[in-house]
């Protein structure tokens, strides 16, 4: 029997018998679904966490000299963040310092910040990011105005008390006013507004609008972090070759201005992209690793009812084989028609779940701030597991099909 006829009567049989069908199919089906929304969910979530989690937290092509790590991975015990805590602190003295050797063309900017209340005309946001840094920072963010203007170098050397509002503060505090020219009281004291960031969107859910930049040199940089003292200096090159070669240049400069000896290690921090993702890369490696087994489960339990289903189909159709037989079917050709049967039976399975695992990875990514990226591979993968389950489910039941006597199946009833 050609191929295509068999893949033919399999279908006939699909819809001729439903219910036993779908029983057949569920297992490869569950499967598949899981396979592709997970692998879909996590593939959207890794292009979400590398060009916007890091991109967005860090900066593209930038890399910041710290005390310690601002985003930490895996258990960190109490004698290491206590180690971490004795490190000195990073100075005004240290980021001049590197500004002034590092020969890698490069944009610099200091920054300390913290959480701050801001307050207007009796109203009040609370639980600012209110940071401190240079004219740079708003290269280096790459943030875009949606009015006004950033502060410049000659204001951050005057120390001047102007701010930059993150579009939720500026909404909260002067919704339906325009905030350009007006004050904002900051730690008691009051800030002439220069400028609005354009909106930033959220990130899980969160925020990224809720933040006021000031010049590091302002009046309230006492609130934040201590005189000369800063939480980070970033640093932004052209291009991820130039940011190594920035990397390099910093670590070297820094252990040499700290005098510390070749055995010795870093008592500062150069915290990257790379590094903020590298708890997120853990837990996605976890996730495919374990993805295997569950999704075994699944298609080893479809495979058993699909055999079933194959071998109650022999001995429904026991007096068509002897016919087949006594008409001159060989061996090879009733255990091809059965595989076939088999293997078509598990592939619609496997194409049912592939859109249903598609359907809830849209589902999700539209429900919740989980974004979802289908991944091409997955498709294939999911196809190439239900022949696979289909042919090793159909070789017993065709094989029993193959060796039946004739004279014997033909006078079955």
């Amino acid at each position: 029997m050609p191929i295509w006829e068999a893949v033919t009567m399999a279908l006939r049989t699909i819809r001729a018998q439903k219910l036993k069908s779908f029983f057949s199919l569920i297992g490869v089906l569950i499967g598949v679904m899981f396979l592709i929304a997970v692998v879909s969910i996590v593939q959207g979530m890794n292009v979400y966490m590398e060009d916007q989690f890091a991109n967005r937290l860090i900066g593209l092509n930038v890399f910041q000299l710290r005390q310690r790590p601002n985003f930490t991975t895996g258990d960190i015990t109490r004698e290491e963040w206590l180690a971490w805590r004795r490190r000195p602190r990073i100075t005004y003295a240290d980021a001049d310092y590197i500004k002034a050797h590092v020969t890698t063309p490069a944009t610099f900017a200091m920054y300390c910040a913290d959480r701050m209340a801001l307050s207007y005309n009796g109203k009040t946001a609370r639980d600012i990011n209110l940071a401190g840094t240079e004219a740079t920072y708003f290269q280096i963010k790459n943030y875009e105005m949606a009015s006004g203007r950033a502060f410049t170098e000659q204001e951050v050397r005057a120390g001047q008390p102007v701010v930059v509002l993150g579009d939720l503060v500026a909404e909260k505090l002067y919704e339906g006013q325009d905030p350009l020219g007006k004050e904002v009281v900051i730690a008691g004291l009051p800030y002439r507004i220069i400028g609005v960031v354009a909106r930033q969107g959220t990130m899980f859910g969160i925020s990224m609008d809720k933040f006021a930049i000031m010049p590091y040199t302002a009046p309230a940089r006492r609130h934040i972090c201590p005189i000369n003292i800063l939480d980070e200096v970033q640093i932004q090159a052209a291009g991820p070759t130039e940011m190594q070669a920035a990397m390099a240049e910093v670590e070297a400069l820094m252990r040499g201005r700290r005098q510390l000896k070749p055995a010795q290690e870093n008592n500062f921090y150069l915290q990257t992209a790379e590094g903020a993702l590298e708890g997120w890369k853990r837990f996605s490696r976890i996730l495919f690793m374990a993805l295997p087994g569950l999704v075994a489960i699944s298609l080893v339990v479809g495979g058993i009812v699909i055999m079933n289903i194959m071998l109650m189909a022999v001995s429904e159709r026991t007096r068509e084989i002897g016919i087949r037989k006594a008409l001159g079917a060989k061996r090879r050709d009733i255990l091809a028609q059965f595989v076939v049967e088999s293997a078509t039976l598990s592939v619609v399975g496997a194409g049912f779940g592939i859109l249903a695992g598609l359907a809830l990875a849209f589902v999700v990514r539209a429900l919740s701030p989980l974004p979802a990226a289908v991944a091409p591979w997955s498709i294939v993968v999911g196809v190439g597991l239900g022949i696979f389950v289909g042919v090793v489910a159909g070789v017993y039941p065709a094989t029993r099909a193959s060796l039946l006597d004739p004279i014997v199946a033909l006078r079955a009833e």
